[in-house]
């Protein structure tokens, strides 16, 4: 629908908003009783994270919180979505809070009221206590039950005035980076345990929707999501490669929260690297416990070739046989990463005729570019402007198509550390010079408190 003055309108209770996680922004690694987790040790490990950086100080939010909570403000931010650091309320991975790391985010759930924000909290972006790790981490059952705790701790402290709860950000990340291919904390690279980690980590999901059922909060869980396509149709190789793909990285995921059953085909494949013991009667019922709502992390498509191992620059696809290609003709963000907006509204589509009818919401979508800062610290970015204006109209599509979109949340509210990358990546709508913290609203901030307030885009 198009308004009178010729913007492409979204709903009218549409929740426009931006996105962080707690290691990447937060800082105070050491502070008020916070214990390390597994980014800690992962990039103070020598030649695992770019240059060496570290999340030590990040953004250093945890100091700087009015000024953020008065920069989402001034950009009109309808929702913010942050991530409560796990290893901040339970230092050890188990036992009571630590009331300190409670009460900065009972802080920051406050600022965000007090300016009219609605706070959208994920309970897991990755920093798993390293003390769970040592036990095994997520290829251990026992963290799943652990998540769970700790998931009713943070939901019983904050749960009247938190309405919007995801249990787990980008669970592929965490199993098969983090344990299939090497490259995220915890550094494994061994198939048997991601897909053990996979299972885990939904189990724990499952386990806290059981534990945050009261009231009438709403629980979702975010996945990383992409369509996928062979580089060559007519290559059977790349057909089945495809195929592969898909499974591992959407259906593995989709199958057993929606459907209650894993794909048999990635089952298959991975049969001859364990014996999936791991997967116990009943825990496919848990896993699939009803969501109010799904959030989805759409940042490209995935064209991919069959390959016995990837090449430098490719995506990893642990123990799959493929490696990602970028299309031909295709810009490309700073990452590397195909910049194919059309692919969310397939995504999305695909979704509703597949598997849910639920709200889904996007959760994370951006981009890094290499920003250039003036002399004053300005930042004409646009690259991002462009790049955001696409995926919006690729949203608006889908929402034309009948899917049930509520939101949309930029990655990300702020330049930060980028995982493996340090920071020499740059995703943010507000530029931050890390050796000052001095924060500056980029031109497509301005640009997107424009879309927020006419809730809509122009043209």
């Amino acid at each position: 629908m198009s308004s009178p003055g010729g913007a492409s309108n979204f709903p009218e209770d549409f929740l426009w908003g931006a996105a962080t996680a707690a290691y990447q922004v937060e800082g105070a690694a050491g502070e008020d009783g916070r214990g390390p987790s597994i980014w800690d040790t992962f990039s103070h490990t020598p030649g695992m994270v770019f240059h060496g950086d570290t999340g030590d100080v990040a953004c250093d939010q945890y100091h700087r919180l009015d000024e953020d909570l008065d920069l989402m403000a001034g950009l009109g931010l309808k929702a913010y979505r942050f991530s409560v650091a796990w290893p901040r309320i339970q230092p050890g991975g188990s036992g009571p809070a630590n009331p300190k790391g409670l009460d900065f985010y009972k802080r920051l759930v406050a600022g965000l009221r007090e300016r009219s924000i609605e706070p959208v909290l994920t309970l897991y972006h990755w920093d798993l206590p390293q003390a769970l790790e040592d036990k095994g981490g997520w290829t251990s059952r026992e963290t799943s039950s652990r998540f769970a705790e700790y998931a009713g701790i943070v939901n019983d402290a904050l749960s009247e005035d938190v309405r919007f709860w995801i249990t787990l950000n980008e669970p592929w990340v965490s199993a098969w980076l983090g344990y299939g291919a090497g490259v995220h904390a915890p550094g494994y690279a061994d198939p048997a345990k991601a897909l053990a980690a996979t299972h885990h980590l939904l189990l724990g999901h499952g386990l806290a929707v059981e534990r945050m059922r009261v009231g009438d909060n709403r629980i979702g869980i975010t996945l990383n999501l992409s369509p996928v396509r062979p580089a060559k149709e007519e290559r059977p190789a790349d057909v089945d490669a495809a195929q592969r793909v898909d499974g591992q990285a959407n259906r593995l995921y989709l199958d057993p929260l929606f459907r209650g059953s894993y794909p048999e085909d990635i089952l298959e494949h991975y049969r001859p690297d364990t014996d999936l013991s791991f997967i116990r009667d009943g825990d496919l019922e848990t896993v699939s416990a009803p969501l109010d709502f799904l959030g989805v992390n759409y940042y490209m498509r995935h064209t991919v070739r069959e390959a016995e191992r990837p090449r430098a620059g490719s995506l990893l696809f642990p123990g799959i046989r493929a490696r990602s290609v970028t299309p031909h003709g295709a810009e490309t963000t700073a990452m590397g990463w195909p910049i194919e907006p059309d692919g969310l509204t397939e995504i999305l589509v695909r979704l509703k005729d597949e598997y849910t009818n639920l709200p889904i919401y996007v959760t994370e979508s951006g981009a890094a570019f290499h920003d250039y800062a003036d002399p004053e610290g300005a930042v004409e970015d646009e690259e991002r402007v462009s790049y955001l204006d696409a995926h919006f109209r690729a949203a608006r599509a889908a929402i034309g198509e009948g899917v049930d979109l509520k939101g949309y949340f930029v990655w990300s509210l702020l330049d930060n550390f980028e995982w493996a990358e340090g920071y020499s990546k740059r995703f943010g709508l507000v530029r931050v010079d890390y050796a000052t913290q001095r924060r500056t609203p980029k031109s497509s901030a301005r640009w997107y408190a424009g879309v927020i307030g006419r809730n809509g885009l122009e043209g």
